[in-house]
């Protein structure tokens, strides 16, 4: 049996792998404009300075920036990071290839807004990281948090097929050569309990592309995808569809 990784796992050398078979198909513009608009509609975005804690290819601190956000950008792989540089040419930002562990160390805060998309799923420890990233952030400040659901990840392998998969609880990642299943899928539950124990409150949770993963069609045309659109809107926060995102969105607030 292949063992799994036992470090945090990181991307270098797969940026164009990213941006061609995640940006480039139905899934990937379909999780960056849901997670736009649910940041959107639950987090005051008021041109307050954000770190985007493992920024990827820079999309979202693009998207921060160009309302008026100054960023600062962690992302420890390096083609990575130079792909977020050239999306930011002129930008007001800042570039630190590390990763979430140097965060008080090399852009530390307190910061009164936060990213952290899609990051805690690659951690050994993520119930760490979200201790860390509480310590950075301000009294006042909001995190937006997106992690990948375990919940969704048993269910489309059940839809596929993979029913031993499941029965014997081998749902994570081996973290190895260039496959995408995370190495620390999570649990709602868990994220909730980890963020309150940290101190912050959880103000409102989103299901992120709750129906696109279950279609029999991989990558629908642009009229089907208008409509899926709004039906992920209409339903991302509702019971108990939002249970099954694909990722699940937390807008989290640090008391005063």
């Amino acid at each position: 049996m292949r063992e799994r990784i036992t470090t945090d796992r990181h991307f270098n050398g797969m940026a164009e792998k990213f941006e061609t078979s995640l940006y480039n198909h139905s899934r990937g513009r379909l999780r960056l404009a849901l997670l736009t608009r649910a940041i959107e509609s639950s987090i005051p975005m008021q041109g307050q300075p954000l770190v985007d804690v493992g920024a990827g290819l820079g999309q979202m601190s693009h998207w921060a920036n160009e309302r008026g956000h100054p960023v600062t950008l962690l992302e420890p792989a390096e083609d990575m990071l130079d792909a977020a540089r050239e999306r930011l040419t002129g930008s007001d930002a800042r570039f630190h290839q590390h990763d979430l562990q140097s965060l008080p160390e090399v852009a530390p805060g307190p910061w009164p807004l936060m990213f952290c998309h899609a990051v805690l799923e690659w951690l050994i420890d993520p119930q760490a990281a979200i201790h860390l990233l509480a310590g950075q952030l301000a009294p006042g400040g909001w995190l937006s948090l997106m992690v990948f659901n375990e919940d969704a990840l048993r269910f489309s392998n059940v839809v596929k097929g993979n029913l031993q998969k499941v029965l014997d609880d081998q749902l994570a990642g081996f973290g190895k050569r260039k496959r995408l299943t995370p190495i620390s899928p999570l649990r709602h539950e868990d994220v909730v309990r980890w963020l309150e124990d940290a101190g912050l409150e959880v103000r409102s949770v989103t299901g992120i592309r709750v129906f696109h993963d279950y279609l029999r069609e991989r990558d629908p045309d642009e009229a089907t995808l208008e409509r899926l659109f709004e039906l992920e809107h209409r339903y991302c926060q509702r019971e108990p569809y939002w249970r099954l995102g694909r990722y699940l969105h937390y807008s989290v607030y640090r008391p005063s």
